[in-house]
C-alpha cells in the first residue's frame, strides 16, 4: 500500500555489483543528519547563526575534481569548526566519516546540464553536485531556514524533532488500533479455519490490515531513523506493537497463495504493498495475486495450516512445513489427528497429543 508523499520522485538507481540501492545510501544520510550526530549539531548551529552553507560529504576526490580554489584544511571534523567555516561563501568539503575537513571555501562548479528543478543558485548546485558524484550534498537555505539533503538529485528535508514526533503520535495511533483490529481478526480467522470455513472475503480483510499496520510501521521506522537519538522510546514502541507480525503476515500468504513457497510469499507482499486500498481491498484482485482465477468473495479457501501450527508450542521451528507436506492441508490434519496420532510421531513431533489437543482447544473444543 503506497503511502503518499509530498517528497520529488526518487530517481532510478542504476545497478551496478556491490553499489549500494538508492534507498540505502538515503538512509545512510538521514541517519549521518539526524539529531545526536556531530552533523546535525553542526547544521542546528549554522541555522541559528542564521547562515547559509554548502557541504559535501564523501567521494571527496570525485567533489575537489568538480571545483577549484578554497583553502585546503585537512583538519579534524568539529561541529564547531563546521559553524565557523560555513561563515565563508563557498562549499566545505569533508569525508564520510565525518572525520576530517578537507577544504574551505571551496568552489564548485558542476555541469550545468545536468538536469534539475532546483531554483536557487545554492540548491541547483547542490543537487547537480549529488548526481555527478556519490557525495551526500547539504545545502542550508540562509533566508528560509531550512536545510535540504541531496542524493543522487533526489531531494529530502530536515525536520525538527517537534515535527517528526507529531507525524510519530500520528502513526502510533494507527499501529495500535490496527493491531486491536488484526489481533481480533486472527483469533476470528483461526476459528474459521479449524472449522474450514474461511472465504476469500475474510482473508481479503485480513490481508488488508496486515497491510496498514505493516506501512504504518515502515513510516514510523523511517521517523525513527529521522530521530536519531531521540527516536530510541518510539522503536521500543513500534517494537511492541509489530511484534511478531511480519512473520505472521508472510505464513497467513503462504498459508493461501497457490505456489506457497517463501520466495513467493515475500513477491505477494511486495505486490500487496504496491496496490492502492481499492485494490487491496478487492477479493478478485486479493485472489489473482495469489495465484487463483474465477474466485467470488465467498470462494472456500483451504488454509495449509502455516499460521495455526506456527503458534502452537510443541511445534518447533521448520516442524510446521513437515506437517503440512505430511497432511496437506489444516482440515486434512483436523480430520486425522485423532483418529491416528501416530502419524504426527512418525514425522518427527513429540508430544502429538499435546498438539492435538492445544488446536481443539482453540477450536474452543477439546480432544
Amino acid at each position: 500500500m503506497e503511502a503518499e508523499g509530498t517528497e520529488p520522485s526518487r530517481p532510478e538507481a542504476q545497478p551496478q555489483t556491490g553499489a549500494k540501492s538508492m534507498d540505502e545510501r538515503i538512509k545512510e544520510a538521514v541517519k549521518a543528519t539526524a539529531p545526536g550526530t556531530s552533523l546535525r549539531l553542526a547544521l542546528d548551529m549554522i541555522i541559528a547563526g542564521n547562515l547559509g552553507a554548502l557541504i559535501c560529504v564523501g567521494d571527496t576526490d570525485a567533489v575537489l575534481a568538480a571545483g577549484n580554489d578554497g583553502f585546503p584544511l585537512n583538519i579534524s571534523f568539529t561541529a564547531n569548526r563546521v559553524f565557523e567555516l560555513a561563515k565563508m561563501d563557498g562549499a566545505i568539503v569533508v569525508d564520510k566519516g565525518l572525520t576530517q575537513i578537507y577544504r574551505a571555501n571551496f568552489h564548485l562548479d558542476p555541469d550545468p546540464s545536468l538536469p534539475t528543478s532546483e531554483t536557487g543558485m545554492r540548491h541547483r548546485t547542490a543537487a547537480r553536485m549529488s548526481l555527478l558524484t556519490k557525495a551526500v550534498v547539504i545545502s542550508v537555505s540562509e533566508r528560509r531556514h531550512v536545510v535540504s539533503v541531496f542524493v543522487n538529485g533526489y531531494r529530502f528535508q530536515l525536520r525538527t524533532v517537534t515535527e517528526i514526533m507529531s507525524t510519530v503520535n500520528q502513526l502510533l495511533v494507527t499501529l495500535q488500533n490496527t493491531r486491536q483490529q488484526l489481533d481480533h481478526s486472527l483469533l476470528r480467522l483461526t476459528t474459521l479455519e479449524l472449522d474450514n470455513y474461511v472465504t476469500l472475503g475474510d482473508i481479503t480483510e485480513v490481508f488488508y490490515q496486515f497491510e496498514v499496520l505493516m506501512t504504518a510501521a515502515g513510516q514510523l521506522q523511517k521517523c525513527i531513523d529521522e530521530l536519531g537519538s531521540e527516536g530510541k522510546t518510539v522503536d521500543m514502541q513500534r517494537d511492541e506493537f509489530v511484534g511478531d507480525m511480519d512473520e505472521e503476515y508472510d505464513l497467513m500468504i503462504r498459508d493461501y497463495a497457490l505456489d506457497s513457497s517463501e520466495e513467493n510469499a515475500k513477491a505477494i507482499r511486495a505486490k500487496f504493498h504496491a496496490m492502492n486500498n481499492k485494490d487491496l481491498r478487492s477479493p478478485k484482485r486479493i485472489a489473482s495475486i495469489l495465484g487463483y482465477d474465477d474466485r467470488g468473495e465467498d470462494s472456500i479457501m483451504t488454509p495449509l495450516g502455516l499460521r495455526t501450527l506456527s503458534r502452537v508450542s510443541v511445534v518447533h521451528e521448520g516442524m510446521a512445513d513437515k506437517i503440512v507436506d505430511e497432511f496437506g492441508s489444516l482440515q486434512e490434519l483436523m480430520d486425522d489427528i485423532e483418529e491416528d496420532p501416530s502419524r504426527l510421531d512418525s514425522i518427527g513431533v513429540k508430544n502429538p497429543t499435546i498438539l492435538a489437543d492445544s488446536l481443539y482447544r482453540m477450536w474452543g473444543k477439546r480432544a
